[in-house]
This record gives C-alpha cells, sequence and structure tokens, in this order.
C-alpha cells in the first residue's frame, strides 16, 4: 500500500472494467496522440496524467498542467480528459453553483494535498474534487460516489484512499475559512507599557512582527506571533519629549479563502488548483497616537556639617535624582529645573518630622539652585547662622513655576520637614520603639517588654568615646475592661498600673525588660517615657526634653487571656438503645460581651461557639482517661451552644437530641479552640460526670462507683469528692460514706488509715453522681479519698482503693500574694434579687475590709463611674482566705450591671479593687417573662430531685437529677425498658420524653 494519511480497513471495490470499454478508451488515446502530432500551429501546452491511478476504466488523480508544473484536478466527470492545449491559470472566486465556503473547502484541500506525490493521496483529492464540483454526477450511479469512483484505484488501496477522503472532508470543515484576514491594534496603558494585538482568522495563522521604537517582553523587536494580546515596552531615545510605536506584521496564507486557480481546455476538462501561494500572503500595519512625554525630579539633602557655628554659612548638599522617564532635552540641551530651599529656625528642640512645616515656623531664609540633570549640586551659601539652635531645610520645585518647561514635568516635589540629615543639631532626643513580648499570656504568666531605643533627631552623642546613658521608664498598665485599649497620647486615668521597671540604655539598641506578673485576665498595654528630672545630673544638657510613647498601642499590648469554666453534668447514666440522654452544661470566666467583639485588625474576633461532642462506645470506662486520643474515638454526635455565660441544656428537643444506639461507655468532652481574648478550653475525657452507660440488651448492669475528687485546692479552701454510681442492681437502701486521709506530705506514699473526714450517709436511689460535701484543712499536702457503697445491712457493694487515679486532693499553701476572684449572680429576673461572691486568698492582713459595688451599664464601654453607681454593700470583715457573700440587692431597672469588689487595710488603703466590666461580674436583669396558660401543661416545670449533697451544683443548674413527680418513674432507665421488653409491651419512651420535655420547655436555654 502507497504511503497516506490515513490508515482504514479496505472497501468493497467498484466492478471490474469490461474489455469493450478497455479497448475504447486505447481507440480513444490513439487518436488523440495522433492529433497532437499533426498539429504544427503555435507552441501549446497540454495536460498529462499526472500522480495517479488508471486502470481502464479512467483515470484517478492528478493531472500535469504542463503550463506551470503544478498538479492540478478534475472539475467536470463527464468531460473528456485535458489533454489538448490547457491554458491558465486564472485565480477565480466563484464557479458554477458552488458556494464561497465549498470554494474555500476546495481551495484547503488542493494547498494542503493537491501537489503530492503518493498515488493514494492525489487519488483521495480527485474524488474530493468531483464530490464537491460535480455531485450530480459523482452520486449518480446508484451508490455512493466514494465507493464507485475509487473503484479505478487498485483494490489494494482503496481502503487507504477513502481513508485520507475522510481526513480531508474533516480538516476542510473544520479549518478552512472564505476570507482569510489579518489586523493589528496597539494599545497603551501609560507611556511605555502597552500591548500589540494580533487579530487573524483563521486564528492558526502565524507570521513575523516588527515593531519600531518598542521591544517585545523577551527584549527583541521583532518576532514570530500569532492571534492574540502580546505585551510590548517603548523604548523612546533618551531625553525626547515625545515618540510614536509602530508594528508590522506579514503571514502566508496559503490555502485559505474562497478562490480558486482554475486552467481550461477547450473541449474537454477544466482543471483546478488550490490559488499560487506567492499570491496569498497578508500584511498589516499599526502606528500608535503620539506620546507625550514627561520625567519626575527628587531630591535628597544632606547638611555639609552636622554642627555650624553661629555666624557659619549654612550649606546643603543637593542629590536629585530621577524617579520616572529620562531628564527632557530640547535642541540638544537639557531643559532647566529650578529648585527652592527653605532653611526653618531656629528652634530650641529638634522639629519633629513631618510633611509640611508647620504654619507658624520662623523662616531664616531662602536659597535656589538651576538643575540640568541628575547629579550632586550645592546650595550657595548665602545664610549665616544668627544663632545657636535647630536648623532644617526643606526643598522643593514647584511644577506651575518652571514657565515653558512647565509641561515636562509630572508633578511639583517637596521633601520632608524635619529629617535629621537635613538637620544641624546640637543636642539629641531619645526616643524607643516597644513590643510587647507576649502578644497573648495567662494569668500568671510573667510579661515583659523589648524596646528599640534610638535618637529621634540624628546621632546618639557620646561623652569621652561612650554613649551618653539614658534611663527608659516603662509601665505596664491594666486596661479597664474586657475590650483592647484605643491608642491615645494620654494614659487613660482608670487604667491601674501593675509595675513601673526600668532599662538604662547604654547608646542605641534593643532591650528587655524586667518582669511585670500578668493579672488574672485582660488587656496589658506597656508606655515608656523618658523623664529628664529622673537622668543623672551631668546627663541633662546632651537631652532635648522629655518624651513618652503612647498608651494602647496595638504591639505594645498583650492580652491576657481570661480562662473559661464549664462545669456540667450529665442527666442519664444508664441509658438504654435507642433512649435519650441529656447534658446540662454551666459556662462562666467569659468576658460579659464574649461573642460581640468583632476585631479590630490587629486583635482577632470572638469566636463564639462552644463545641459539645460525645464520644462513644467504648467497651469499659477504662479507656476513659485523661490521655484518650479524640482523634480516632468514635463519635456520637456532636453539638454547640454560644461561647458565652449561661446555662445550656443539651438533648432536650429533638434538634439536639443524644440517642445512642450501641452499647458501651459515652463520654461527652467540651471544647473551645481559644481567640484572643479567652483561652482554649477542654473538659477531660476522664470527667465522671460526664458520662453514660448503655448496657448490652438482656443484661443487668452490675453495681460500680467511680469517683473524682477536687483535683487541688488551697490551705482553708473548701474541697470535695463526687462519686459515680452505675448499675440497674442498686440494691434498696443503699448509701455511700466517703472517708478522706490526710494531708500527707507528697513524697511520703499513699496512706489511708485514720480519716480525718468521713461524710454523712448519702442515700443512693439511683444510678447518678453523689457528693461528699465539703471539708477543709489547714496544713499542705496531699488527701486521698476512698467511696464505699454500703447496702441496707450495712454490707459493703462496692469500696474504692486508696490512692485510686482521681482520688487525690493537692493541698497547696495559700499564696503571698492578697487575692479575690469574684463570681456574681449572672441573670435575674426584674424583682428578683442579686448578690456578688468573692473568694479571697492569699494572705490577708488584720483589719481588711471589703466592700461590693454595682455600676448600671448605658452604653457598650464598661464604665464605671459615681455617675453609675447604684449600689454599695456592708462593709465585710475579712478574717482570713475564704468566701465572702455581699447582701442581696434588688436592681429597679431592666439591663446590665458590673460588680466592682473592693479591699481596704485598716487605714483605708485599698489593696485590691476589681476590674469594671471583669468576667463573672456581670448581672444581667430581664424582664419578667409573660408565660401564657397551656392546657394540660403545668405552668411551672417540674423540680428534679438532687443527688448526693452539699453546694456543688453549678449556680443556676435548673432542676439537678430528675425524680419524676408521677410515680418516681425512672424515664429511660434500663430496668424498667428491660422489663418492658420482656413482658412484650411496647415501649414508651417518646410519650414519657415528651412529658418530660413539657416540664422543661420553658427553662432551655438557647
Amino acid at each position: 500500500m502507497s504511503g497516506s494519511l490515513t490508515h482504514i480497513p479496505e472497501q468493497n471495490a467498484a466492478p471490474p472494467p469490461t474489455v469493450l470499454r478497455r479497448i475504447l478508451s486505447a481507440l480513444i488515446a490513439l487518436l488523440l496522440l495522433a492529433g497532437t502530432v499533426t498539429l504544427t500551429a503555435a507552441p501549446a501546452y497540454a495536460g498529462s496524467e499526472g500522480v495517479g491511478y488508471d486502470l481502464g476504466e479512467g483515470f484517478l488523480g492528478a493531472y500535469n498542467t504542463d503550463v506551470d508544473g503544478r498538479q492540478a484536478y478534475c472539475l467536470d466527470i463527464g468531460s473528456n480528459p485535458p489533454f489538448g492545449q490547457t491554458s491558465g491559470p486564472s485565480t477565480i472566486t466563484s464557479l458554477d453553483a458552488l458556494s464561497r465556503q465549498q470554494l474555500a473547502e476546495l481551495n484547503f484541500v488542493l494547498d494542503r494535498w493537491g501537489q503530492s506525490g503518493d498515488a493514494n493521496i492525489t487519488a483521495a483529492v480527485a474524488l474530493f474534487t468531483w464530490s464537491v464540483a460535480d455531485p450530480g454526477t459523482y452520486n449518480s450511479h446508484g451508490m455512493s460516489g466514494d465507493d464507485y469512483y475509487v473503484g479505478r484505484a487498485p483494490a489494494s488501496e482503496r481502503a487507504a484512499i477513502l481513508a485520507n477522503l475522510n481526513t480531508m472532508r474533516q480538516e476542510a470543515m473544520v479549518n478552512s475559512v472564505t476570507d482569510p484576514s489579518l489586523s493589528l491594534s496597539l494599545t497603551m496603558s501609560d507611556q511605555y507599557a502597552g500591548t500589540l494585538t494580533v487579530d487573524a482568522h483563521p486564528a492558526s495563522l502565524t507570521g513575523t512582527a516588527s515593531l519600531t521604537d518598542a521591544v517585545f517582553s523577551d527584549g527583541s523587536t521583532s518576532r514570530t506571533l500569532g492571534a492574540g494580546t502580546h505585551p510590548i515596552t517603548g523604548t523612546s531615545a533618551d531625553g525626547v519629549p515625545s515618540y510614536r510605536i509602530a508594528a508590522s506584521m506579514s503571514v502566508p496564507a496559503a490555502g485559505y479563502g474562497a478562490a480558486l486557480d482554475l486552467y481550461t481546455t477547450p473541449g474537454s476538462q477544466r482543471l483546478v488548483a488550490a490559488v499560487a501561494g506567492s499570491s496569498t500572503g497578508l500584511s498589516a500595519q499599526a502606528e500608535s497616537p503620539v506620546i507625550e512625554l514627561d520625567f519626575q525630579p527628587e531630591i535628597t539633602t544632606q547638611v555639609a556639617s552636622r554642627f555650624v557655628t553661629e555666624g557659619d554659612p549654612f550649606v546643603d548638599g543637593l542629590t536629585v535624582s530621577v524617579s520616572k522617564g529620562t531628564w527632557i532635552h530640547q535642541d540638544g540641551a537639557p531643559i532647566e529645573v529650578t529648585a527652592e530651599g527653605t532653611l526653618y529656625g531656629p528652634f530650641d528642640e529638634q522639629p519633629t518630622e513631618a510633611d509640611t512645616p508647620p504654619a507658624d515656623a520662623p523662616v531664616a531664609g531662602t536659597e535656589t539652585v538651576i538643575f540640568t540633570g541628575p547629579g550632586s549640586y550645592t546650595s550657595p551659601g548665602t545664610i549665616t547662622a544668627p544663632s545657636s539652635g535647630f536648623y532644617t531645610w526643606v526643598w522643593s520645585i514647584d511644577k506651575d513655576a518652571q514657565g515653558q518647561n512647565e509641561k515636562y514635568l509630572t508633578d511639583s516635589f517637596t521633601d520632608r520637614y524635619g529629617q535629621g540629615a537635613e538637620t544641624s543639631v546640637v543636642p539629641f532626643q531619645p526616643v524607643a520603639v516597644s513590643e510587647a513580648d507576649q502578644r497573648l499570656a495567662v494569668p500568671g504568666d510573667a510579661l515583659t517588654d523589648t524596646i528599640t531605643v534610638s535618637s529621634s533627631n540624628g546621632a546618639w552623642l557620646k561623652k569621652d568615646g561612650a554613649f551618653v546613658p539614658v534611663v527608659f521608664e516603662g509601665t505596664a498598665y491594666q486596661v479597664p475592661g474586657t475590650l483592647p485599649p484605643a491608642q491615645s497620647a494620654t494614659i487613660d486615668p482608670t487604667a491601674v498600673p501593675l509595675g513601673t521597671v526600668t532599662v538604662t540604655a547604654d547608646g542605641p539598641g534593643v532591650y528587655t525588660s524586667p518582669e511585670v506578673i500578668a493579672p488574672t485576665g485582660g488587656f496589658v498595654t506597656w508606655v515608656w517615657e523618658v523623664k529628664k528630672a529622673t537622668q543623672p545630673e551631668w546627663v541633662l544638657d546632651y537631652l532635648t526634653d522629655d518624651w513618652a510613647d503612647e498608651y494602647g498601642i496595638t504591639v505594645e499590648t498583650t492580652s491576657v487571656r481570661w480562662p473559661v469554666t464549664v462545669t456540667s453534668l450529665m442527666r442519664e447514666y444508664n441509658v438504654h438503645p435507642g433512649g435519650r440522654a441529656f447534658d446540662v452544661i454551666t459556662v462562666t470566666g467569659l468576658p460579659a460581651n464574649h461573642g460581640d467583639f468583632t476585631g479590630d485588625g490587629y486583635w482577632g474576633a470572638d469566636l463564639d461557639e462552644l463545641r459539645h461532642t460525645v464520644y462513644g462506645p467504648f467497651e469499659t470506662d477504662a479507656e476513659l482517661t485523661d490521655d484518650l486520643d479524640l482523634s480516632s474515638a468514635p463519635i456520637l454526635i456532636e453539638l454547640t451552644t454560644p461561647a458565652r455565660n449561661g446555662v445550656y441544656k443539651l438533648g432536650f428537643t429533638d434538634e439536639d437530641k443524644i440517642v445512642p444506639t450501641e452499647p458501651g461507655f459515652y463520654v461527652l468532652v467540651t471544647t473551645f479552640e481559644g481567640d484572643d481574648r479567652v483561652l482554649p478550653y477542654a473538659s477531660s475525657p476522664a470527667d465522671v460526670l460526664e458520662r453514660f452507660y448503655v448496657p448490652p440488651t438482656d443484661t443487668e448492669v452490675p453495681v460500680s462507683v467511680i469517683t473524682q475528687a477536687t483535683p487541688e485546692a488551697l490551705v482553708g479552701q473548701p474541697f470535695e469528692d463526687t462519686a459515680l454510681v452505675q448499675g440497674t442492681t442498686i440494691p434498696d437502701g443503699a448509701y455511700l460514706l466517703f472517708r478522706a486521709y490526710g494531708p500527707h506530705p507528697a513524697d511520703a506514699g499513699v496512706v489511708c488509715e485514720e480519716p480525718f473526714f468521713t461524710s454523712d450517709e448519702v442515700p443512693v436511689t439511683q444510678a447518678g453522681a453523689y457528693r461528699s460535701g465539703t471539708t477543709t484543712v489547714d496544713t499542705a499536702g496531699n488527701v486521698y479519698w476512698v467511696e464505699t457503697l454500703y447496702d441496707a445491712d450495712g454490707e459493703i457493694v462496692a469500696e474504692g482503693t486508696c490512692g485510686a487515679p482521681g482520688e487525690t486532693t493537692v493541698i497547696r499553701e495559700q499564696p503571698e500574694e492578697l487575692t479575690v476572684k469574684t463570681n456574681a449572680v449572672p441573670t435575674v429576673v426584674l424583682g428578683e434579687s442579686a448578690h456578688d461572691v468573692a473568694t479571697v486568698t492569699g494572705t490577708v492582713p488584720e483589719g481588711a475590709r471589703l466592700v461590693f459595688e454595682a455600676y448600671r451599664q448605658n452604653s457598650d464601654t464598661a464604665t464605671c463611674t459615681p455617675e453609675e453607681l447604684v449600689f454599695t454593700s456592708a462593709v465585710i470583715d475579712l478574717d482570713g482566705p475564704g468566701e465572702y457573700r455581699s447582701d442581696e440587692v434588688t436592681f429597679d431597672r431592666v439591663g446590665v450591671y458590673y460588680w466592682v469588689e473592693i479591699v481596704i487595710d485598716a487605714d483605708g488603703l485599698i489593696l485590691h479593687r476589681g476590674r469594671c466590666g471583669a468576667p463573672d461580674e456581670t448581672t444581667t436583669v430581664t424582664p419578667v417573662p409573660e408565660t401564657p396558660e397551656t392546657p394540660g401543661k403545668p405552668a411551672t416545670p417540674g423540680v428534679l430531685a438532687h443527688t448526693g449533697g452539699g453546694d456543688w451544683w453549678p449556680l443556676g443548674l435548673v432542676g439537678g437529677l430528675m425524680a419524676a413527680a408521677t410515680g418516681g418513674v425512672l424515664l429511660f432507665g434500663r430496668r424498667l425498658a428491660i422489663t418492658r421488653e420482656r413482658n412484650g409491651y411496647v415501649r414508651e419512651e417518646d410519650e414519657a420524653f415528651q412529658t418530660f420535655k413539657d416540664q422543661f420547655e420553658g427553662t432551655k436555654e438557647e
């Protein structure tokens, strides 16, 4: 098989030619040859068979025109072969009834493949030409013209010919165009940057584009391009006032367009070929408008002498540069630019650098300098120093004052006033730029500040070869309220100084301050200053003046993040599969306005989301430890609540129901990612109050007791133990006793011999959490708890072990420093009373007293001034560390109230004052709610009995554990479920839960 465009399987051939047709063809050829030999007229060109096939049935392929050496193809299937005198070619743009698109497709195919030396390709071109130019005859044989006329080729080559024909048709349909075109356009975005846009049809055309007074992105002036937008850069000659960019491009376009070259043979076939390539090129030009140029001169200066003696001239050195363009020339010479220098002074201190001079700045004189290009210049020196002091230059170029050269300047220029390089200076002014070393901190952290000190008006002066030492004082202020401080030139009068430190700077450099201890929470900002009055006497003549930075600068501020406290209690401890668990979460410790702060560009917005994840099931509760890997733990459900102080109930609605479906142990873990005001938080997977158990179907859960003691407390501070009783076989009359042993030194080992505390008998009626009640000790050490569960006969059902995990309370000594932590009633309804509670730790001086104040808030900014004061408690005598409660107060208006606690010593000196707006120190008074009566529903939610004793329950926890008033039925209890299932009853959880839900509908925190 000959070479082909595309190889395809062989097709069926046309019927073989008959002997008679072969004879007739041979006779015609002989007659034509004889006629040719007898002609004696002037020389003429005759067509002849070229590359193709002739099996006697008719020629299939290209003809040699013998006119210009090109191959051409027959148009008229039924006409005689073009063996006579052939003339042409003539370029035509119409042919018979063919459309312009058909002419374009013929031109495309004839150009791409018409001059091939491969018979399989020329045969396919002939078939394509007939099928387009003479479709009627081509398809008049009762079958496809392709199949009929390909029979003129050997059977072995027909498949290749037809495959080539198919490729030609596809290529012609996609790539041929009737009117190829080329156009250029130039667009400038500024005086030098622009683009050359090439529009070509077809888009595949490429050619050489050339630029004048511009280059392409690769730096060349000539490139081969296709259609598209191409960046260019103008290359005007240096100094010219204007220029113009030109572009030209030419592309070859052979085979494109609705045109053909036609060859004619009188009385015989017409022949066609593609339009000759020399006549198919395209070209285009473009030119930009005239581009007017300008330039921008700038000035930098340096005084010739840093110190100028009285009577000596002031001389300034000027360096002129061009920030845009090049210096314009006219008539071969650079244009002149006039600059004016104004010398301001004298001053008794270094002028403050500014964009413009003060309106009342004294003027010592002015001078002018004419510039004729970039370079160095010197002021005339006509102004002499009249007296000592500070003198500073300001140089400017006024565009409007340049006369006819004005148009060549981009803009006016003025350098800054008060620059050190342009100032003759006697003393120096030490300043500092500081940055807090801790952007975020934890209460009790040591805070430090790093200061970078320098002279604001030039060099830091020396004496005897050493830098003059300067004492910097830095004060860390506790910012009032809970929001970041506002930057101010003056210190907030209500800001509380936490400590003042000093740094002696032996020259410019970087220094780190001594430590100041972070308070309980809030923002701390540093203020640094230099006071001449605190410097050594010999230093004073070297300093210009006192100096201080501003209060509340963001980078000088640390956020001591508030620790959030989350206390919670799972309401159900044994839950059957498909039953529901409930949890009550109490959140405290957050700023009262947490969730409202949206950030200020430096401090991030509050993260207003607490995430509560129920993990499980776990096979045993031994897996629920502090080091449990939660990343791979199974998850039952994830719930979220706002990160705001309050009480939140989980599992009480259909939207947040907690429904375990598999047996095992589950635990709820509350997490807070932390933000710029509040520390991250995560409750422990080992928290016994946050777990519940789903027993396997048809099994009874044995009784077990898990305990969790207060992990640590201070001497004299109350602490306790909590036991989680689980199981479905709790005997009637069971009770708990808690015993505490110690305190023992930490290095003495675990000892449980004689308890110093034994709790009352705590009745145990069902699975749940039970508390020991609180106790205190007066020495430090480890306290070990042991819990024992007895039945009604005093027999031990379950007992803990001495030193068991979670059963140790570490007692620490009271701190030396007096600290006060408060916790006010967070929310009351108008008409209800409120109070504040202060927990005092540390050393309490004899005669110390405590007073509580409450301030009504009228704006979003925490304000505790006499104008907002609405309540002052009775004075409470402090007899040592402990809890102290204010008397009750009933506020008469709805709104927000901030509490402030004050501790004073026997002489009336304030030892401690609380922060206005501190977390846990806000009481919100809400309107009296309207509670319409609902038929069949109690007006007041049912009250649940507490299990255990004492005051462990979080403030505001509604209900505690539930003992249903309707016969003491344990909702969702496993024993009840097992009984129902064994007796064939349909479970009634849904009905029971609705009753439960109705009781607590009104108390759910949103």
